[in-house]
């Protein structure tokens, strides 16, 4: 056996060890803020855990680390539950804090610029 081998080979533990999976599933983003998301997903995730979250800026994507600050079901949708969840971001690198405020302050300039007053016109 060569050293690689013998370096990556499996030994049988003698009880059984647990741990869990990351997964990434879809989940919709209903607003954003330089600190945090609101999502919305069929699924609901546990107060105050940390997970991360690959999130679509425009063209960008970014992975931020988020904790759970808030869950609550958000209503139906064809017969199932949807949960709306408050995420904190939290540890994120200088970079993508910077995305994200980019990213959020362009999205107040297009919401400013494209605001419609209603009204009428005078004869």
């Amino acid at each position: 056996m060569s050293g690689e081998s013998k370096r990556n080979e499996r030994v049988q533990v003698p009880v059984p060890l647990y741990g869990e999976v990351m997964v990434y599933q879809p989940m919709t983003i209903l607003d954003i803020s330089k600190g945090g998301l609101l999502i919305e997903t069929p699924f609901a995730l546990h107060l105050d855990s940390l997970h991360e979250f690959r999130i679509s800026l425009g063209e960008r994507s970014i992975v931020v680390k988020g904790r759970i600050a808030n869950c609550h079901i958000g209503g139906l949708k064809d017969g199932a539950v949807l949960y709306r969840m408050g995420v904190e971001f939290i540890e994120n690198p200088d970079r993508v804090q910077s995305a994200i405020e980019s990213f959020v302050e362009a999205l107040k300039l297009t919401k400013r610029t494209s605001t419609i007053i209603d009204g009428e016109l005078a004869e």
